[in-house]
């Protein structure tokens, strides 16, 4: 029973920060319209929560290992209710951004989520679990459904304050209907966390979700951009579009872990680069053919999908105790892979007047992954009774 709790309420609760975590690209027009923003500066603007969203993953997933997910998970949400009040108030870009740093935060609840489920189930079960954990990422295509709808009915503040009130909630009903395993007698040390870094799956997963969450949170946060600029959508369609987008890649989670589980994370994932390395090529080649660009969206956005449940299977194996850790650094891989796109895109659009080359990066990055994979060898007998599928 307990363990079923942790499991719909973690979810829920990281639903709810993801929403927070993806408040601005519903609303990045308008606000770009209201300081007068270039392209950069609201690719910027989208951009920022992602960065502290993921470089605090690693100490979020390490203090969640030491002071148990109820208690960081808790704080966390009730910290977030600061920026986002602020941030309903503010009168100038410079505030905003600041507001969007802070907001980042939300972004941290991933790693706290993944580390306090799986301390709840056997490893045998843990990719298809930590898959329905991952659906907390729905937060995102609820931002899309229903944050331009708060905008137009209510105003511009009442987006904010709305979450506000909505993680205030949230973080009452996780504190009061939650608990803890049992920690260790002895917690881990800081040293013994940051061990899993001479771990050298750490690092190959790190690269593996830099591209597929990466490039699940750059389309979440650019396809509204992306879908105005290329084919002039307007605001409520284009977050209708990105929200189908981050829907499907979120439910297919699960599938991921569930066939890694079955198969092999090592086969799902070559599988996985393939297709986004057609499909970002393809892509390329799209970009001003809206049934062409939305089926290849949709086709890519199964891919992400399931390469986030597939690299997550692994994550909790790598080192036993240190699932926070792990968790952290390649949650804090995934988030920056996130924020770095969208960055790019703008930089690339003003220099050349089209996305073209942006997808292009895409397609060799994920090359790179494919090799990289692919020529992974087959655990020794040391590395099997943890069950990782790379070499030291």
């Amino acid at each position: 029973m307990n363990q079923t709790k942790a499991l719909i309420l973690s979810t829920a609760a990281m639903a709810v920060s993801f929403m927070i975590w993806s408040v601005f690209p519903p609303i990045a027009g308008q606000i770009q319209e209201l300081f007068g923003l270039s392209n950069v500066e609201k690719s910027i603007l989208v951009a920022t929560p992602v960065l502290l969203g993921s470089i605090m993953r690693i100490p979020m997933g390490i203090l969640t290992d030491r002071f148990g997910g109820k208690k960081v998970f808790t704080l966390t949400m009730l910290f977030l209710i600061l920026p986002m009040v602020l941030a309903a108030s503010v009168d100038s870009f410079a505030g905003m951004l600041i507001c969007a740093l802070f907001i980042g935060m939300a972004g941290t609840t991933f790693a706290i989520s993944i580390t306090f489920v799986s301390k709840w189930y056997p490893p045998e079960r843990q990719g298809f679990i930590l898959g329905i954990a991952g659906l907390g990422n729905l937060g995102s295509a609820g931002a899309n459904f229903l944050i331009p709808s708060i905008s137009s009915s209510f105003g511009l503040p009442w987006v904010f304050l709305s979450l506000a009130i909505a993680v205030a909630v949230m973080a009452v009903i996780f504190q009061a209907f939650t608990k803890d395993v049992p920690k260790p007698a002895v917690p881990k040390t800081l040293k013994q966390s940051l061990s899993v870094t001479k771990e050298k799956a750490t690092w190959h997963l790190s690269i593996y979700y830099f591209l597929t969450f990466g490039g699940f949170v750059s389309f979440s946060v650019y396809l509204p951009t992306l879908l105005k600029d290329l084919f002039e959508l307007n605001a409520f369609d284009a977050g209708i579009s990105t929200a189908v987008f981050v829907l499907a890649a979120t439910l297919i989670r699960p599938a991921g872990g569930y066939l890694a589980d079955r198969l092999g994370s090592r086969k799902v994932l070559n599988l996985v680069f393939v297709g986004i390395l057609t499909g970002a090529l393809v892509l390329s080649a799209t970009l001003e053919q809206l049934v062409g660009f939305t089926f290849v969206c949709l086709l890519l956005s199964l891919l992400l999908g399931i390469g986030n449940g597939a690299v997550f299977k692994m994550v909790p194996e790598v080192s036993s105790g240190n699932t926070g850790a792990v968790t952290g650094f390649v949650g804090a891989a995934g988030g920056i892979g996130g924020f770095f796109p969208p960055i790019v895109l703008g930089i690339v659009l003003d220099s050349t007047g089209h996305y073209h080359l942006g997808f292009a990066f895409m397609a060799v990055f994920a090359l790179g992954c494919l090799i990289l994979n692919y020529s992974g060898q087959k655990p020794r007998s040391s590395r099997v009774q943890r069950g990782v599928e790379y070499t030291a």
